[in-house]
């Protein structure tokens, strides 16, 4: 697991003998159960639950496209995530993102 500031922005990725998901985002938006990863203003991906709390899933948005790529994550890689984020003063709304924590976390 990896979360850093990279060129500008912070880089989120994460790795096995599974899949790969790698992000990278300018800012940090929170609805209750959802994060999303925006980068120039756009949606770039997003963290949502998938059966309640049980699995997070990862998802990135491909432009011009209705495909995604989704993957199951660990809780603590997305709480490095919103961790590294707050940490950057990289949130929409840091009143949203707690909210997040107590849903989600």
């Amino acid at each position: 697991m990896l979360v850093t500031e990279h060129d500008g922005r912070l880089l989120a990725r994460i790795e096995d003998d599974r899949m790969v998901f790698e992000v990278s985002f300018d800012r940090l938006d929170a609805t209750d159960v959802t994060l999303r990863f925006l980068r120039d203003g756009e949606k770039v991906g997003s963290i949502y639950n998938d059966d309640g709390t049980d699995r997070t899933m990862a998802r990135l948005t491909v432009p011009g496209e209705t495909d995604f790529i989704s993957v199951e994550v660990p809780k603590a890689f997305v709480a490095d995530i919103v961790d590294t984020a707050v940490e950057t003063g990289r949130v929409v709304d840091e009143t949203a993102i707690e909210g997040y924590r107590l849903r989600v976390l």
